[in-house]
């Protein structure tokens, strides 16, 4: 009996985090879809969540929650921009900005993690992971297509710079505070 109760709490909390990681993997793959063409890669509200997420989650359950998004499209789930899935799409031109992701979460998590109150220092950690982000993406589209690197920067990243910037300026403003609601709440208990 004794015992039990010793348990009881962990299996709480490894329930609520496995429900918060599945929420928030939930919450990706209902917006990822949604997005307007601008050459190979589409523009979508995917990385204001993926940025937003670590505020929420941390780094690894964000980063488990993105993984979690990229398997369920990876098997063919309609999750990635226009309603697409499949390893067609995680191993075509676009599936190095998939793989990046994760690094871009957990960079963007380390940051946030280590520079709690500081937003600045929170915006240029977004900067860095998604220059991560781009450079493994990049890399992947110049591979698969046989572009080279000006036309991939052209069509690739730089019509991105401008709204990912408004995205990580809108997360940085807008996670701390959604973070602090959903405690005030008692939904998030970290």
């Amino acid at each position: 009996m004794e015992h039990e109760t010793v348990t009881a709490p962990v299996r709480k909390s490894k329930t609520y985090a496995l429900a918060m990681t599945a929420l928030a993997a939930a919450v990706i793959c209902v917006i990822s879809p949604f997005a307007i063409p601008v050459g190979p890669i589409s523009l979508s509200l995917c990385t204001l969540i993926l940025y937003t997420v670590p505020y929420i989650l941390g780094w690894k359950r964000g980063a488990a929650a993105t993984l979690v998004f990229l398997l369920l499209g990876a098997v063919g789930a309609p999750v990635f921009t226009g309603f697409q899935g499949g390893m067609g799409k995680v191993l075509g031109p676009t599936g190095g900005y998939l793989a990046g992701y994760i690094p871009m979460v957990i960079l963007t998590g380390l940051v946030i993690q280590f520079c709690p109150k500081n937003r600045v220092l929170q915006f240029l950690g977004m900067i860095a992971a998604t220059a991560v982000l781009y450079v493994l993406g990049t890399a992947w589209y110049c591979v698969e297509s046989g572009s080279d690197l000006p036309t991939a920067l052209k069509w690739c990243v730089i019509p991105f710079i401008p709204g990912d910037l408004i995205k990580m300026a809108i997360a940085a403003a807008a996670g701390p505070l959604l973070r602090d609601r959903l405690k005030a709440a008692g939904v998030l208990t970290e």
